[in-house]
């Protein structure tokens, strides 16, 4: 009986295993879908045509067979005079991990943009939206090609594909490494100056890849890279407990976010209070933080006063939080007698909520929430009406499958357990390649990945100093939100490409 049962647990397993493998029908080969159509615009005073192609990429395993179609959206400028093969390119992206680029496609780079409100007032409702011009794009300076990792946007897995194909930090900027190559082969750029523009878990991607394409046996060097609300080292923007680089890192950004709440630094300009609360977090702050217990109660309330001049939070608060508050905390606090929470990737941005006594927010992020509908409609019809795109699946802004995802650094092996940072990786990209420069741009109100986390991070790594940029701006992740800031960093983002085409 035991025999016969055992046989016949063999057998069901032997079944269910052929049924799996023939539930992964074999990939028949076919040529990859694209959608292209012809446009004219003005940009950066310059009239122009140019072509928006949206496409799919097929990626490869090292046997060659299928793995992904990841799909993109080119901007190529055409005319008689355009010198495709020396014709500058920028690849975008955005981050996540498991985000699509439309952000930063219909947010900043884009031939058109949608506009929501810049003072971070109002939310951004329901359609219809702002969508205009961006005569400020930079077409006439570089064409754009803005992608979608595989899982987001169009971008899914094909044939022989699996997640851990590309759903890993190395993995992620192997694919994205493997496009960018296929893409310059395919429109005959190698020769061409060639950029990385990526915003959050994109800078952490774009810092991966430029190590990547240094090596490979196919060396792409490029001119820059655009890091847009940085996110190199992960000590310096994870808000957790008993991590004290955080503590440290968030300080400014909490003191600034408090003082344009009205609750601290009051007649002082935005950069003096930055300043001030840069230099207590270097000083006596760090000294605090590493005492821990060896300090005197009269030391910790020392600390706690300042504490709560720079961040408008009540010292008693403070001193029952150990002098260390974690920014969940920070945002439901600071405007807790008001009965609102303010936004994580852009502090401006409050809310009301509906639990008046939670620890922190409970209804998400009101910069996100007020703002996502918004990118999402604009988007989708821009998709169908401009540029001419038929699918028959929907795309997502952000991933619904990428489960699992691999953030060590290393493959297989031991690995000791750590924060997540490319820094490194970036600082040893630059110092092979010493053309190579690096614009930061920095939202002060950014409450995800703190401009000080910027400047601590790029003051060690044995970085270049003298190729690298900071610039800063009074809004948060996405700065180009705010309409005087989306001016300001289309500037500086001209005057740093200008710098390197001349």
């Amino acid at each position: 009986m035991k025999r016969t049962l055992l046989i016949f647990t063999l057998f069901i397993y032997s079944l269910g295993f052929a049924i799996a493998q023939e539930e992964k029908p074999k990939w028949e080969p076919r040529e990859p879908k694209t959608f292209k159509t012809s446009h004219s615009g003005t940009f950066g005073g310059k009239s122009m045509t140019y072509d928006a192609v949206v496409s799919e990429t097929f990626i490869k395993n090292s046997e060659g067979e299928v793995t992904g179609a990841m799909w993109s959206t080119a901007y190529l400028r055409t005319g008689a005079n355009v010198n495709s093969a020396n014709r500058p390119v920028m690849f975008v992206f955005n981050g996540g991990p498991g985000s699509a680029s439309i952000w930063l496609h219909v947010g900043f780079f884009g031939p058109k943009v949608v506009k929501v409100d810049s003072k971070a007032k109002v939310d951004d409702g329901a359609a219809p939206f702002e969508f205009v011009e961006n005569t400020q794009a930079l077409l006439d300076l570089t064409d754009l090609v803005f992608i979608d990792p595989i899982g987001t946007g169009f971008s899914k897995l094909e044939g022989a594909g699996e997640g851990k194909d590309f759903w890993g930090l190395n993995a992620d900027a192997s694919s994205i490494a493997q496009f960018m190559r296929t893409w310059v082969s395919k429109h005959q750029r190698w020769q061409a100056p060639k950029f990385l523009a990526g915003e959050s878990f994109g800078t952490t991607r774009a810092a991966k890849i430029a190590e990547m394409l240094q090596g490979g046996g196919q060396t792409m060097a490029l001119n820059g890279i655009i890091l847009i609300s940085q996110a190199l080292d992960y000590a310096g923007s994870t808000s957790t407990t008993d991590n004290l680089t955080s503590f440290f890192t968030y300080l400014p950004s909490q003191a600034v976010t408090a003082w344009y709440h009205g609750k601290a630094g009051q007649g002082k300009t935005i950069e003096e209070f930055a300043q001030e609360a840069r230099d207590f977090a270097f000083g006596e702050y760090l000294e605090s933080l590493f005492l821990g217990q060896k300090q005197s109660p009269a030391q910790k309330e020392a600390i706690a006063e300042k504490l709560a001049y720079f961040t408008g939070l009540d010292k008693g608060y403070i001193l029952r939080s150990d002098n260390q508050v974690l920014m969940g905390r920070f945002k439901k606090e600071l405007l807790r007698e008001e009965g609102k929470v303010i936004g994580t990737l852009d502090g401006r941005f409050l809310a009301k909520e509906t639990d008046l006594v939670a620890e922190s927010p409970v209804l998400g992020d009101p910069s996100g929430y007020m703002t996502d509908a918004a990118y999402t409609a604009v988007f989708n019809d821009y998709l169908q009406r401009d540029l001419k795109v038929e699918m028959d699946r929907p795309y997502f802004t952000s991933s619904q499958s990428m489960s699992g995802w691999d953030w060590k650094p290393t493959s297989g092996g031991y690995w000791e357990p750590s924060y997540v940072s490319t820094a490194r990786s970036l600082s040893e990209a630059m110092h092979q390649n010493t053309q190579m420069q690096v614009l930061v741009a920095n939202g002060y109100y950014d409450l995800i990945t703190p401009f000080f986390d910027a400047e601590y991070t790029f003051a060690r790594h044995e970085f270049p100093q003298d190729r690298i940029t900071m610039t800063y701006y009074e809004a948060g992740h996405m700065m180009y939100n705010r309409q005087e800031d989306f001016d300001a960093l289309a500037r500086d983002i001209r005057e740093f490409l200008e710098g390197m085409l001349k």
